[in-house]
């Protein structure tokens, strides 16, 4: 009997924490849902993408050979495009992302090299932050790669948009602005809890070599932040 009131105390205090956040999220999933959209490939597709990058200017962006930013405010990246090689920093460490052979990336604390477990934890941790947040900034110059497809999809206002899907499933559905900017797209990947949540893609800054670059996105009531950005 003793037990009895402890354990009860507990679960009131789990169900008064946890049910606010449970109901809230749910009023966000049925708010924010969206199955994901059919779409048509070919040449339409394929013109809209094109029209996508020669907004941006995607010309320039393959002529740039080297890109600087800082994420959120939390990690900085050196980014040598020709030599397929990254300077990731965060906190008191440095990584040096070798991009074509992951073995001969090196990972440093003040200078001193990180050798064992502790490095190679280091390396494959910076290889992740480069994944997810390379993505937020140059994620429209990924649309023809190879194994990403493109679908032509109208939108409920009768406007078009690009249906963009990778290889391994995850697809961001890309809505324009009049010049064929982006100005958002949905999301279905599998780092999202809700299907067709909405990103912005704001604050497109010209930089040094004539390629436009995102420095801000919203999703719901969060911001991503993109600043310090560089390039030669």
């Amino acid at each position: 009997m003793k037990l009895k009131k402890p354990i009860k105390l507990i679960l009131g205090v789990v169900i008064f924490l946890t049910l606010p956040s449970l109901l809230f999220f749910g009023f966000l999933y049925f708010k924010h849902h969206q199955d994901l959209p059919n779409g048509t490939e070919g040449k339409a597709a394929d013109d809209l993408a094109t029209r996508m990058l020669v907004a941006l200017n995607y010309e320039a962006y393959t002529s740039t050979d080297y890109i600087e930013w800082t994420h959120k405010n939390r990690r900085h990246y050196e980014w040598d495009k020709t030599k397929s090689t990254c300077d990731v920093f965060w906190k008191e460490y440095k990584i040096r992302l070798d991009l074509k052979d992951h073995a001969e990336s090196k990972a440093y604390v003040h200078g001193f090299t990180i050798e064992g477990d502790m490095g190679k934890d280091l390396v494959n941790e910076a290889k992740d932050y480069f994944k997810n947040d390379v993505f937020w900034l140059i994620a429209p110059f990924q649309v023809f790669d190879e194994g990403v497809s493109r679908k032509l999809v109208t939108l409920p206002n009768n406007e078009k948009g690009l249906l963009m899907t990778y290889s391994n499933k995850d697809a961001y559905l890309w809505n324009f602005d009049e010049t064929g900017k982006p100005k958002s797209f949905n999301m279905w990947d599998s780092k999202t809890p809700i299907d067709g949540l909405s990103a912005s893609w704001d604050d497109w800054q010209l930089v040094e070599t004539g390629v436009k670059l995102p420095k801000f996105h919203k999703i719901l009531f969060f911001g991503i932040e993109i600043s310090d950005i560089k390039a030669n």
